[in-house]
């Protein structure tokens, strides 16, 4: 679930994350704030969505203001940029708290902000497995190249890909590429899915994280909503 709120916090420790982020340091100094490198209270993302999700993973917890360096090929602008700061500085900005969600398999666990992949690890062989959704089964055995479980936050990333929608409460279950017709359902957000690799190999992937895990047959991986939040400043809806 997607919460938001008026109520932020005036910020003065800041991290600043993101290659190209000496272009804004100068705005950044100038709203007031400093940049720190640790403990900070908030923490500046100046590039995209990866970085994003990158520095929720790092810096699980603390506050993130995200400052798009570009999309679709145009830069953030510098006087948006100083004006989102001063708020930032002044406590003016929304504060976002989006949901996560946690995998965990063969003793590993992953939590994404966006989402949790079960994937065919062989590109030119479909993955057989078996979905549960709270310990009911969904459909037989299902051929494909596997599963995405998204929150409302990733829900317009590969969910919508899939699927060509969105959702605001919940988790969404979408089958990728799958060779019968499977119907892709939003579920509630205390919903447990489980899935069971009948032929692989396949892997479990979360967000951008550099590590997969590997599964073979009969490797279980279970998905839920984490207890964590990602807190996100000035998210527009």
């Amino acid at each position: 679930m997607t919460t938001s709120s008026n109520k932020t916090p005036c910020v003065q420790r800041v991290l600043v994350l993101g290659p190209d982020s000496a272009e804004i340091l100068p705005a950044v100094k100038e709203a007031g704030l400093s940049v720190v490198t640790e403990d900070p209270e908030a923490i500046i993302t100046y590039g995209g969505d990866g970085l994003l999700l990158g520095s929720e993973r790092d810096w699980p917890g603390i506050p993130k203001l995200p400052l798009r360096k570009s999309r679709r090929g145009k830069k953030c602008e510098p006087s948006r940029a100083a004006l989102v700061l001063e708020k930032l500085a002044c406590g003016e900005l929304a504060r976002t708290k989006c949901s996560k969600i946690r995998a965990e398999a063969l003793g590993q666990s992953r939590v994404s902000l966006n989402d949790i992949m079960v994937h065919n690890a062989n590109p030119t062989s479909g993955v057989r497995y078996r979905v549960w959704v709270d310990d009911r089964e969904f459909g037989d055995e299902i051929v494909g190249d596997g599963v995405v479980v998204a929150t409302p936050f990733g829900s317009s990333g590969y969910y919508r890909s899939i699927t060509g929608g969105i959702f605001r409460i919940g988790l969404g279950l979408a089958f990728n590429n799958s060779t019968e017709q499977m119907d892709h359902i939003v579920l509630p957000e205390s919903s447990v899915i489980r899935v069971r690799i009948t032929r692989g190999p396949a892997m479990v992937a979360s967000d951008n994280h550099p590590n997969t895990i590997p599964l073979e047959r009969d490797d279980e991986v279970v998905i839920r909503r984490d207890q964590g939040h990602t807190i996100i400043l000035g998210l527009a809806h």
